[in-house]
């Protein structure tokens, strides 16, 4: 079977995985031409390790090894990686992120996550209305999906 027969397959049985587990969902999927299966998982409460073995059980043990000379890695989105789906926002709610449009580069905390947007504040200091000098203002954007090239979290240490 070709490499695109065996990219189906996979789709077909992760499709029937994540059925039984909602809470996760996949990121990426990339059949190489070696038929090497490299499948990334996101979760709405994170990803743990039995969560990857349960997802390449329930490839690994639907594919036959006779009919496909295959790898197989399963692991997570990781707290470094991008954020590529809307979903992966719900659970950094509170946190810092990045966030690039072709208009502006912001760094916020993520406050709410819509339907079609993310809403993002931070603090800025400007000059005053009146007089000399700086003062702090809370700041507020609010950044349709659409309009996202790149989102990521900002881990402090």
């Amino acid at each position: 079977m070709t490499g695109r027969g065996l990219q189906q397959r996979v789709e077909m049985l992760l499709k029937d995985a994540f059925e039984k587990r909602p809470d996760l969902f996949p990121i990426s999927l990339k059949v190489g031409s070696d038929q090497s299966i490299r499948i990334i998982l996101d979760g709405d409460n994170g990803v743990s390790l039995q969560d990857c073995m349960e997802i390449s059980r329930a490839v690994e043990h639907q594919l036959d090894r006779e009919e496909f000379d295959f790898s197989l890695e399963v692991s997570s989105a990781g707290a470094t990686a991008l954020l590529e789906l809307p979903r992966q926002y719900h659970k950094h709610l509170g946190r810092t992120l990045e966030v690039k449009t072709e208009a502006s580069e912001i760094k916020g905390t993520l406050e709410s996550v819509g339907e079609h947007e993310i809403a993002l504040s931070w603090k800025a200091r400007e000059p005053k209305p009146i007089g000399k000098g700086k003062h702090t203002v809370r700041k507020e954007e609010v950044i349709p999906f659409s309009e996202i090239q790149k989102a990521k979290v900002v881990l402090k240490f």
